[in-house]
């Protein structure tokens, strides 16, 4: 079965294809192509795809590369465009309609979540959450609306980023806010990311299978431009860093992450701005990048740290200090933790960050392997020392996988 999983910007479109196993819940699979569409809306576009037929979990996609450029004005476009290119000579598709279905990343759903085939009243409730998710919901609800009018035969499935999170309790969930702010506005710690922690959960449980006397206690921190903890008991979240919305949390590139809403309140009064207006920017220049002065790229950041800029050298301990408060909490929540996995952009690619977030913690049972964790590489790989009582892995994500998978269960049960 063929599935196409769209990842949607405002002026972008990434995609990988997959072709799975049809049996719901079967693993294996084989990555047939990945690619995109650059400048939506732009006179000219950048249309490019990587063909091959590697299987999942192989180092590298051994196929060739194909690119283009012609203007795509919508992101309807931009999916014809990248067919054109997967059903031309040489490519992995005959046409369309080989594809069973497209699966969307969805990140804000509210009272809609899980996983959804799209309709009218699904596309409503994400439209009800843009308020809380400005620069995932929009774009995606247009995207949505415009596949689903030129491409009326494929199935469109979102795959909401909050499902993974539905087992948080209570106790971890709510904010201690008026009992109607919550039953009918639906403010609570929503969290996010869910596709990514729920692969390092499934990976972690393979690579580090838990004791017969217990679940496994595991930590999932995702860390990159966007990035979240998350607490996890026997492959189920039970907490997780992000609340009602991807602004919260920890400090991301360049969103404030948590902040005491009267912040917000004083700066409006002292400067006579509105609301809205400081919301942007704690949500657009703030962060890493705000507090840097500098860029949110963590990559950037240890550059100038390391050739003495102060400000850089505090955006990254501010960073690491939050990474290490959630995770200091998700021990505590757990009782202990089993195994710990790194991923996204920095959690896989930066030796800095993860010797920095578990450095003291061997009384713990955390102890990180030096060399181990100096390796660079893409691929998974355990970091940890010998007399780590905790797993410690890097675990390079593919929340695009989740998503495949989670669209070809839900076809197989709608077909049951």
């Amino acid at each position: 079965m063929k599935i196409l999983v769209a990842n949607l910007g405002s002026t972008s479109f990434k995609y990988r294809l997959f072709d799975l196993p049809e049996k719901a819940g079967a693993e294996g699979g084989t990555e047939l192509a990945k690619g995109g569409v650059e400048r939506i809306g732009a006179a000219e576009s950048r249309v490019y795809a990587t063909l091959g037929d590697a299987t999942l979990g192989g180092a590298t996609l051994g196929g060739r590369k194909l690119e283009t450029v012609s203007p795509v004005p919508d992101h309807a476009v931009a999916l014809r465009a990248a067919v054109d290119q997967l059903t031309g000579e040489g490519g992995p598709l005959a046409s369309i309609e080989e594809v069973a279905a497209i699966g969307f990343k969805a990140v804000h759903g509210g009272r809609v979540g899980g996983v959804e085939r799209v309709t009218p009243d699904v596309l409503a409730a994400m439209e009800e959450m843009a308020s809380v998710a400005p620069a995932h919901n929009p774009p995606y609800v247009r995207a949505m609306r415009l596949l689903g009018e030129k491409l009326p035969r494929v199935p469109l499935v979102a795959a909401f980023e909050t499902g993974f999170h539905a087992t948080i309790p209570d106790r971890n969930s709510l904010y201690a806010v008026p009992t109607e702010w919550v039953e009918k506005h639906r403010v609570k710690r929503w969290g996010f990311h869910g596709a990514s922690h729920r692969y390092v959960a499934e990976r972690l449980s393979a690579v580090a299978p838990p004791k017969p006397s217990r679940p496994l206690r595991a930590i999932s921190c995702h860390l990159g431009g966007s990035s979240s903890v998350c607490w996890i008991r026997d492959g189920r979240s039970v907490g997780t860093s992000m609340g009602m919305s991807p602004q919260s949390g920890l400090p991301q590139n360049n969103r404030a992450g948590d902040l005491d809403p009267f912040a917000v309140l004083h700066v409006a009064k002292a400067t006579g701005r509105g609301f809205e207006e400081l919301l942007v920017e704690l949500s657009t220049k703030a962060g890493l990048a705000g507090m840097s002065g500098t860029s949110g790229d963590m990559r950037d950041l240890e550059q100038a740290a390391a050739a003495g800029n102060a400000r850089a050298r505090t955006a990254i301990d501010v960073f690491v200090a939050s990474v290490r408060h959630w995770l200091g909490a998700g021990i505590v929540e757990l009782g202990g933790v089993d195994a710990i996995g790194f991923a996204g952009g920095i959690g896989e690619n930066s030796p800095l960050t993860r010797a920095a977030v578990l450095e003291g913690l061997a009384d713990l049972g955390i102890v990180i392997d030096a060399d181990a964790n100096a390796s660079q590489g893409s691929a998974e790989r355990p970091i940890h020392a010998k007399d780590s009582r905790a797993a410690i892995w890097v675990i390079p994500t593919n929340e695009e996988l989740v998503v495949a998978r989670q669209t070809r269960d839900l076809l197989a049960s709608n077909h049951a």
